[in-house]
């Protein structure tokens, strides 16, 4: 199916999304937009940093010495995946729940989100994260300390009320996002499996890792154990970036352990999902993305944007494009067009698409 045939189908079903619920869960940050300034010109008028790679020599150049770097604080957004996930299916109209650590009461940084979403606090205090902000993309450090307190004990408490549950019986997709900075994380996804997701019917599961470059080899492979564990119960998808998916590679033996163009990446898929034994597994780039299903495997070049408005929180939308093609039950090429053109639009917005902004986007894709 084209762009525009994708466009007009998306515009036919616009009515149903709100019979499509979404459970999201369970990274809750509060994100500060930052950029480094390289040269100020004026008290309202400076140049920032560029790339990433110019940061680098900056500070290379200041080894062996003291040096100074002003930084401008943008502003401060409700973050973590399941909440900017969360916030990419519900401006596209589909009714999202999501747990997570915002705080008890929410931080206000979430307030917005939860006049969009039904938001249910899993945790205390909410992750912290510095997102330093480039032309070719973006550094993030994360405060998470106090994310140890997401455990198997707390989820009992969690579980007690029954929401979490039915949430997830009334649910076309449930993503499960953030594993690599909850310490606990793989015993809370055994937890939920066999006292939660074992009595579903026939559940449809997303997973977001968020890059594994922190955690040991062991915690690795004990989590990619649990989450093959996931298929006995339903369908799972598990989607990451390039930089992701190469990791995973060395780790699973892959013959293609570092891919970087769609057809390698396609087949660097293919090779994951059948070493862990899921349904589907997704990879996207700046520029690509591609997928794989025992049935098919594709690839869809992205709208790339040379200077993006905002990039932090675009892998999520791109997430939330694929939820919403699968929710609708479309093929993987489609879900995979919905995703980079979810991403693509926000990158150049600085803010979620609706379905309407989707289905113009999607049609005017040659000109975005």
């Amino acid at each position: 199916m084209n762009r525009s045939e994708l466009a007009q189908t998306l515009e036919d079903r616009a009515s149903t999304l709100g019979t499509l619920p979404v459970v999201t869960g369970f990274d809750g940050f509060v994100d500060e937009m930052i950029s480094v300034v390289d040269e100020r010109h004026s008290l309202d008028q400076y140049r920032r940093v560029e790339t990433i790679a110019d940061l680098g020599n900056q500070i290379s150049a200041a080894a062996g010495h003291s040096s100074l770097r002003e930084i401008i604080l943008n502003q401060i957004d409700p973050g973590g995946c399941a909440i900017n996930m969360g916030d990419g299916l519900a401006t596209l109209g589909l009714p999202v729940t999501t747990f997570a650590t915002v705080g008890e009461p929410f931080h206000p940084a979430f307030a917005d989100y939860g006049t969009k979403a039904q938001l249910v606090s899993w945790g205390s205090e909410p992750g912290r994260t510095l997102a330093f902000e480039f032309a070719d993309g973006k550094l993030m450090f994360s405060a998470v300390s106090q994310l140890q307190k997401f455990h198997p004990d707390a989820l009992a408490e969690y579980l007690r009320d029954g929401q979490f549950r039915k949430s997830c019986e009334q649910a076309h997709l449930i993503a499960i996002t953030d594993w690599t900075l909850y310490p606990h994380m793989t015993l809370c996804w055994k937890y939920l499996r066999e006292n939660v997701f074992s009595h579903l019917k026939s559940p449809r599961f997303f997973f977001d890792l968020v890059d594994p470059t922190t955690r040991s080899e062991s915690d690795i492979r004990a989590m990619l154990s649990e989450l093959s564990r996931y298929e006995e119960h339903g369908e799972v998808t598990l989607g990451l970036n390039q930089n992701e998916a190469n990791i995973l590679s060395q780790l699973t033996g892959s013959s293609h352990p570092k891919a970087t163009d769609p057809t390698t990446a396609t087949s660097q898929a293919a090779s994951l999902r059948k070493a862990l034994g899921l349904h589907t597994v997704i990879i996207h780039s700046i520029r690509y993305a591609v997928g794989a299903s025992a049935k098919e495997s594709t690839e869809v070049w992205g709208p790339y944007c040379e200077n993006p408005k905002k990039s932090t929180g675009a892998g999520d939308r791109f997430n939330a494009g694929y939820a919403l093609g699968k929710v609708l039950e479309r093929p993987l090429r489609d879900a995979l067009q919905l995703a980079v053109a979810s991403s693509g639009f926000f990158v150049r917005h600085g803010h979620s698409a609706t379905s309407d902004d989707l289905c113009q986007f999607l049609r005017d894709w040659d000109t975005a």
